[in-house]
């Protein structure tokens, strides 16, 4: 697969990030691995998009661009998503700051100096679109006459990718600036009606141009991570069923019988499957510790570009402190506190679990060993509480970082653990078009429901009559940790939503007894939405607004 790692020269824009206008691009050579090769080549942004060539080293910059909302150590989406929900608290360390707290309770008295959680957020996906922005705008005066096709297939992965980055922006702050050229003009925030509009547009786009023969999964080797339209057709559902929930309309351009035409095209491709033991998606999970050369029997993981993965945000292990950033930084936060226990590695602690979720799992469902680290059921020896925050006993396991048996961490490339973890996040699973496309009403819903229980609880499973409330029950804990459970919270209703998340759980915060509450009024007074950042809004002159609750 084509591997590149595009840098930029940066000019300053008024409000959106302080550097964000793109002169130059860095470009390398191909390799075995998407985006994980250090830039050595400098092309002058006059002197390109001239062919084909271009365009899709251009291309691969727009991918890395949306790594890098991730990768770039900034509050990710994530996390914030894992933290906000109800299955997870805060976390992190005693003397750590109380940012995670604020977004979990909303409520930014936990934090009162924290008003730009989201600063790095908010320029990163920034500078994802204007990437995606500005292929977009020089595909015109590009020669494609070699290959007809290939104009229509790089603006599809490209409008892919900033729908995807929109769709986060606009679910995290709602009514944001909505950019369709790489400009550095002071825009004002859209309706966000306007921002699903262009995301449902760019998402049927990439469903009609991306070939089917592009990118097929027998060959996820060498093209894991590219957009496909399958990939479209499912997040376009993904949109469908949350604008449509949140805001209790149509009127994006998609219907719900063209999402679930979609979603029936990607389970009728024969593409993609359910992998038969739930665990094995996992490298947490399914990671055994062999003590006796210090390795970790990865026999039984599924591996990356699985037959499972409809979408996945790649990472690398490659990463430095010279500026080359191509890892997962996330995964860190959920790293047992200063704990390395093989398989599991150390971390900071973030997003520890609620008693309350971890015995509402079924005993017989297989999904709750593989999702949850349970400290005292596994005899984790010697964990520190003195410096965890929100303690509950319970921690992360489907995102959790490894380590050696020695208490080395897990990883390549320079062996950093906040640098060098390379686990992708899995953004869109078959598992999840399964589960949609039955609540969208198809009629093979209860086939498809049953499909994805049967795996959960293998011979132990017993039928349940498909319904919404049923599949929502069991995207809950088909999907815990996966930076999905909020969002499924929020399409419920905001009525709905505060009675689910409103929480009050004994925990202990450095072996001191404390209560978690998370209260009705203050998630209603937010609507969902976190922090615009301050520093934003002062640098738009005051033409951005703060969302309510946060002022």
């Amino acid at each position: 697969m084509l591997n590149s790692k595009i840098a930029n020269i940066m000019k300053k824009s008024n409000y959106i990030f302080s550097s964000i206008l793109m002169s130059s691009l860095l470009f390398s050579a191909c390799s075995s691995s998407f985006l994980d090769v250090e830039p050595i080549t400098s092309v002058l942004e006059n002197n390109f998009y001239k062919t084909i060539a271009d365009a899709d080293m251009a291309l691969v910059g727009c991918y890395d661009g949306y790594q890098r909302t991730t990768s770039n150590g900034s509050q990710s989406f994530y996390i914030t998503s894992e933290v906000a929900a109800d299955n997870c608290f805060g976390g992190t360390g005693t003397t750590d700051g109380r940012s995670f707290q604020a977004i979990d309770r909303f409520d930014g008295a936990q934090s009162p100096s924290d008003n730009n959680i989201f600063d790095g957020t908010w320029s990163d996906y920034y500078a994802g679109i204007f990437r995606c922005n500005t292929l977009l705008g020089k595909l015109e005066g590009t020669d494609f006459s070699s290959d007809a096709k290939a104009r229509a297939r790089i603006e599809g992965e490209t409008r892919f990718l900033r729908a995807l980055m929109y769709f986060d922006l606009v679910r995290l702050f709602e009514k944001i600036p909505l950019l369709t050229t790489p400009t550095n003009e002071n825009m004002p925030q859209s309706e966000p009606k306007e921002v699903y509009k262009l995301i449902v547009e760019d998402l049927k786009f990439a469903t009609k141009n991306i070939p089917a023969d592009a990118y097929p999964k027998s060959a996820s080797a060498t093209n894991d991570g590219r957009a496909t339209a399958f990939a479209a057709q499912s997040l376009l559902a993904r949109v469908y069923l949350f604008y449509s929930g949140y805001y209790g309309a149509e009127d994006i351009g998609v219907t719900k019988a063209e999402a679930l035409a979609g979603l029936e095209e990607v389970i009728n491709s024969g593409q993609f499957s359910l992998i038969p033991d739930f665990k094995a998606l996992w490298p947490a999970s399914s990671y055994i510790p062999v003590a006796s050369d210090n390795s970790l029997d990865v026999s039984n993981y599924a591996g990356k570009g699985n037959a499972e993965v409809v979408f996945a945000q790649k990472f690398n292990n490659t990463s430095n402190y010279e500026g080359y950033i191509d890892g997962n930084r996330w995964v860190v936060f959920l790293g047992l506190r200063g704990k390395n226990w093989s398989p599991y590695g150390q971390g900071w602690g973030a997003c520890t679990v609620s008693k309350k979720f971890f015995n509402e799992f079924d005993k017989n469902d297989t999904r709750k060993v593989a999702s949850i680290i349970d400290i005292d059921g596994e005899k984790i020896a010697d964990f520190d509480l003195k410096d965890q925050r929100e303690y509950t006993g319970f921690a992360i396991k489907k995102y959790a970082p490894t380590a050696l048996p020695d208490g080395t961490s897990n990883t390549g490339g320079s062996k950093d653990m906040q640098l060098s973890q390379d686990q992708d996040y899995f953004v869109i699973r078959y598992a999840d078009v399964l589960l949609m496309a039955a609540e969208l009403g198809s009629a093979n819903a209860q086939k498809y429901f049953d499909e994805v229980r049967k795996r959960a609880f293998k011979n132990n499973f017993k039928a349940v009559t498909v319904s919404k409330t049923a599949i929502l029950q069991e995207r809950a804990f088909e999907f815990a940790f996966e930076g999905i459970r909020y969002w499924d919270i929020l399409r419920q209703g905001l009525t709905n939503a505060a009675s689910i998340l409103e929480t009050s759980e004994d925990v202990l915060s450095g072996s001191v007894a404390e209560k978690v509450m998370i209260t009705k009024d203050k998630f209603l007074k937010t609507r969902g939405f976190m922090q615009i950042p301050n520093k934003q809004i002062t640098l738009s002159n005051g033409n951005l607004k703060q969302n309510d609750g946060w002022n």
